[in-house]
């Protein structure tokens, strides 16, 4: 089983520290969101760090 989702919650304060921990996967324009068809699976490490350290943890992800 692996993350087969990735979504940000409302809240999000556009920090940049998705996008340090997992460029692959996060992008923070005047806000931030998930790059489409990301390879969700390769980067889950990535995914998992940015999620604990969003400072109001609005990083979800669903494992399948």
């Amino acid at each position: 089983m692996g993350i087969n989702k990735v979504w940000i919650d409302p809240g999000c304060i556009s920090c940049g520290n998705c996008e340090s921990v997992c460029p692959e996967v996060f992008e923070v324009t005047d806000e931030c969101h998930v790059i489409a068809d990301a390879p969700l699976n390769e980067y889950e490490e990535g995914i998992r760090v940015a999620a604990e350290e969003c400072p109001v943890h609005v990083i979800q992800y669903e494992e399948g």
